[in-house]
Order: C-alpha cells, then sequence, then structure tokens
C-alpha cells in the first residue's frame, strides 16, 4: 500500500459501531469465524435495505477504536500482516482469496464484511489470530473482540501474494491490471466535490463478498453505502485479466437534495509533467498517476484534456448527452519519462468509465486541487447528472470500468501523446510582447500514412489572444504530427484561457480534439 491510500481513509464520515459483545457462530468454509445466524441475502434485498435506512436519520456511528491502535504511525501500521492461512477461501480451492486491512492510523473506519454462500450471508468476525502485528506495539490479547476490520483486499490465483484490488476508506478502491502496479483509486459516490462547502465523504459500510463457483473467474462483491445525504446499494462483478473489469450496478437513495453529485468518480494525483512544471523542484522529470481526461463524447467526439496541478482549485464541466465513456488516463507509459525505479509511475493503470445504458443530459466534471507533494491525490473526475437527486427518488447507474495500459475502446484518429508549453516568439529575434507558445505531438489513426503532399493543418480556438505562428509538421519519430503555435494576450488578460486543437486535411479531422486550460503567468517576462 501507498501512504496516500491510508490518507484518504482519513476522510471518511465517523466510525463504524461494533457489537458489545459478539456471539461466535459456526465457522465458514474457510474456518473463519462468523456472528449471529445466517440470513437470505441477495441484491434486492440489499437495495430495500438502502431504501428503508434512507428514509431515516443519518446516525454517526460511535468513535470507540481505540488510542493505541489510532495513533499507530506508518511504520507501525505497515509492519501488521495479514495472515494468508486465514484468508478467506483459503481451503476451498477456489480462484479467489480475500485477506483483511487491520484498523489503525488512518483507517479507523471500522467495516461489517460478510461472506455470501448459497444464498446465506454471515458475518465475519474479527480475530486477532488473522493478524501478524510485527513492530506495531500492539498486542492481539489485548485488542477488543470486536474491533472489525479497515477494508479487505483480494488475491487471483495467478498470484496469491500480490492483490488484484482492495477496498479501504470511505468508498474508495482501486484494482490493477496486467502490469500488477496500483495507481489511482475509484469511488462509489462523489458529494459537492470542488465546491466552497467541505466535500461530504459516502463510505460503504457494509460489504457482502459472494463465496464464487469453483472454477469461475468472477468474483461478486456487495456493498451498502451511506452518508447524511444519501445511501446506496452497489453490486461489482469483478473479473482480473491484462486489463481487470468491474461491472457495476448502483442504486442511490437521496436523504435530501444534493447540489453536485458525482457519479463513477476517478480520483488520482497529478504533480507535474512536461506540459505543466509549475512544481518541478524534484529531479524526476514527471510525476503523476494519470496524464490526461478522455472524453468519447455522446456525438462520437474524443477529447483530450491534459491534466494539470494549478495555483488554486479549478473546476470545469463538459456538457453531455448519453456520454460513451471518460476516464482518467496515463498514456505516457515511457520509463525514460519518469526515471521512477520505485514507484514506477509509467505502470500506473488508466481507467475507462463506460456507461451500460443512457445516462441523459448532465457534464463529466473535472476538478484539479494544487499540491505540493506527490502523496496526496489532487484529480477527481465523475459525471454530474443535470437533474438534482431529490429525497424519495431510486436513482439506478449502471457501468463499467476498465483497469490496465490500454482502454478497451479507443479513437480511431490520431490521439494527442504530448503536449509541451514554453516561452513563445521566434529564435533569434527580438521579443518585443509575451506569448505562450504550445507544441502538441498526434500519432495513430491515418496521420502515419499521410502522403506527403497532403496539406495538414491545425484547426484551433482560443477564447482569449490571439493565435500566431500555427503549424503543423510531420515527426518521423512517432509516426505522427506536431501541431505548434503561440498565443499572444492582452496585458490584462489573468483568468485561465481555455484552448481548442485538432489536425485535419480536406475539411476531414485527422485527430481527436485537444483540449487545455491555461492560465497566463502573473510575471510575463520576455
Amino acid at each position: 500500500m501507498q501512504r496516500r491510500d491510508l490518507l484518504k481513509a482519513s476522510a471518511a464520515l465517523g466510525l463504524a459501531g461494533f457489537s458489545a459483545s459478539p456471539l461466535y457462530a459456526a465457522a465458514t468454509s474457510s474456518s473463519m469465524k462468523t456472528l449471529g445466524k445466517a440470513a437470505a441475502f441477495d441484491y434486492a434485498w440489499l437495495k430495500g435495505r438502502a431504501r428503508a435506512l434512507a428514509g431515516e436519520s443519518f446516525r454517526s456511528p460511535p468513535d470507540n477504536v481505540p488510542q493505541k491502535v489510532r495513533k499507530l504511525d506508518w511504520d507501525q501500521y505497515q509492519s501488521i500482516s495479514y495472515r494468508n492461512d486465514h484468508a478467506l477461501w483459503a481451503n476451498d480451492k477456489l480462484r479467489f482469496r480475500a485477506k483483511f486491512f487491520h484498523l489503525g492510523m488512518y483507517a479507523t473506519q471500522s467495516v461489517k464484511i460478510h461472506e455470501v454462500e448459497n444464498g446465506q450471508s454471515r458475518e465475519l468476525a474479527y480475530d486477532p489470530a488473522m493478524f501478524n502485528y510485527g513492530k506495531s506495539g500492539l498486542k492481539g490479547a489485548e485488542l477488543p473482540r470486536d474491533l472489525g476490520f479497515a477494508g479487505f483486499r483480494v488475491n487471483f490465483h495467478t498470484d496469491w501474494v500480490r492483490d488484484v484490488t482492495a477496498f479501504l476508506g470511505a468508498s474508495y478502491f482501486r484494482a490493477v491490471g496486467g502490469e500488477w502496479q496500483y495507481g489511482l483509486s475509484a469511488r462509489g459516490l462523489a458529494i459537492n466535490c470542488g465546491m466552497e462547502r467541505p466535500e461530504e465523504f459516502p463510505r460503504f459500510s457494509e460489504f457482502w463478498l459472494e463465496q464464487p463457483a469453483q472454477q469461475s473467474d468472477v468474483l461478486t462483491v456487495y456493498a451498502l453505502l451511506d452518508s447524511p445525504s444519501v445511501t446506496g446499494a452497489y453490486r461489482f462483478l469483478i473479473k482480473p485479466g491484462a486489463v481487470l473489469t468491474m461491472d457495476v450496478d448502483a442504486a442511490l437513495y437521496p436523504r435530501k437534495p444534493i447540489e453536485r453529485m458525482g457519479v463513477a468518480p476517478l480520483t488520482s494525483m497529478f504533480l507535474y509533467a512536461e506540459n505543466d512544471k509549475r512544481i518541478s523542484n524534484d529531479w524526476r522529470p514527471e510525476i503523476h498517476d494519470s496524464d490526461g481526461l478522455a472524453m468519447w463524447t455522446g456525438n462520437g467526439e474524443w477529447i483530450w484534456r491534459p491534466l494539470v496541478n494549478p495555483a488554486h482549485l479549478r473546476f470545469n464541466a463538459y456538457a453531455d448527452n448519453n456520454p460513451r465513456g471518460f476516464g482518467l488516463m496515463q498514456r505516457d507509459r515511457d520509463f525514460d519519462h519518469y526515471q521512477d525505479d520505485g514507484v514506477f509511475y509509467d505502470r500506473r493503470p488508466s481507467l475507462w468509465v463506460e456507461p451500460k445504458s443512457g445516462w441523459g443530459k448532465g457534464s463529466i466534471q473535472l476538478v484539479e486541487i494544487p499540491t505540493v507533494d506527490e502523496t496526496f491525490d489532487n484529480i477527481v473526475a465523475f459525471w454530474n447528472p443535470e437533474a438534482k437527486p431529490q429525497p424519495g427518488q431510486e436513482l439506478l447507474f449502471g457501468y463499467k470500468l476498465y483497469w490496465g495500459a490500454k482502454i478497451p475502446v479507443a479513437p480511431k484518429l490520431g490521439t494527442a501523446v504530448a503536449t509541451r508549453t514554453g516561452i513563445g516568439g521566434v529564435i533569434g529575434k527580438q521579443r518585443t510582447y509575451f506569448s505562450w507558445r504550445f507544441a502538441v505531438d498526434f500519432a495513430g489513426g491515418d496521420l502515419g500514412s499521410l502522403n506527403k503532399d497532403v496539406k495538414v493543418v491545425p484547426v484551433i480556438s482560443a477564447t482569449h489572444g490571439e493565435v500566431e505562428i500555427p503549424s503543423a509538421r510531420p515527426l518521423d519519430e512517432i509516426n505522427g504530427y506536431r501541431a505548434i503555435f503561440d498565443l499572444k494576450i492582452a496585458d490584462d488578460v489573468k483568468g485561465p484561457i481555455d484552448l481548442r486543437l485538432y489536425l485535419a486535411a480536406d475539411g476531414r479531422a485527422l485527430t481527436e480534439t485537444w483540449l487545455y486550460q491555461w492560465t497566463p503567468p502573473e510575471k510575463r517576462t520576455f
């Protein structure tokens, strides 16, 4: 685990309560202790429970995690390990196993975890014997018998050591593709993200892990979402692979009107890259989990929006009707561009959201938050329905998540593979005014097979300023094209400027649309 994944857990809303004196029942097939009696369970029951819960006032769980657990530092918490022989389904010859996260440090949100077998669920009991406490200073015998778990992770039969997905903190979860490298996260729901008021972090308070069939390569996980504004019932069908897929169904039940609801929210980190070096005092050339937001609109347009680490919070909404998909991508996968042999940013997965049915009118929204450290996630993207959620509604959303180096869909046009910026003007000539240069590289589609006689032109627009010296020329090194232009702006222009660019020939688009938001520097030296 990386430290920021624990930091995210601290954003959740309060602590889940425990039974004062749990009664151990019969063990599961994996010899794990359970609490209470078995109960019938299916997704319809979970939706009914979430709907009923929405009719009740939100109750903050009691804050009863022991201080010695809460005060663990990073090294102490990292020394706690789960015992492999206590994994759920460890002895059942299945293709999946689940292991549980111990509470501690920022992971102080206790959740209930159930196993579902043959339509019957049993709550799994916390047992200190599940964990090796290492150098944490904790002694299992001194911990409450009803301490509970912080979350869980899942192993697939291809590798019993490295996990393929993990759920930990608020409604956060993450997964890996064939590169076996964690990076960005997803969430169940985002409430009022990027607004002046404090963000609300719904949390998964309970999970149900359904025992898979013996040869099944799909694991089904259910989750109950709860927060002051909304409840929800979630179902995840998880299939590991070179691109790990999650088939997600969400049923949401608002407790009160919600100003900004984020569906299928994605959370990532962008510190700096070749396009934005506002914070670039590290020896590594680039530091980011994702380098851009990709969007496939309802009318079929492909859009690429490079990410930035702004000096002030930025919020952008891209209106759409029935979007075909969106995602936070890590397109740049060249190790030489990162030079990080510890956390390997070149291997971080991209994450693509694909609606299973029409989502109607709304917008894909992007929040970019200033950060000075790579351990804090500062990028959020999600779908925001145009209609504001109201109490008493049932809101249903179905979508698929694809985690990996390459998403299953891609534009047939050329795509933006690099964005670079710097001082404008003509080399060798004295500058008499300030301008800023943008160089965008495109590759793929028909770009590599164009006859040299074809006239390729950059189609450029800007909300402020004057576009100067536009050009598009072949770039053999990438078998594509490089578009370059300068933007001359007036001295009184202060706010962000929106730029739009694509390459065309004979009136036909050759590339996806590149969007960019640039804020002129306060001091404009030339």
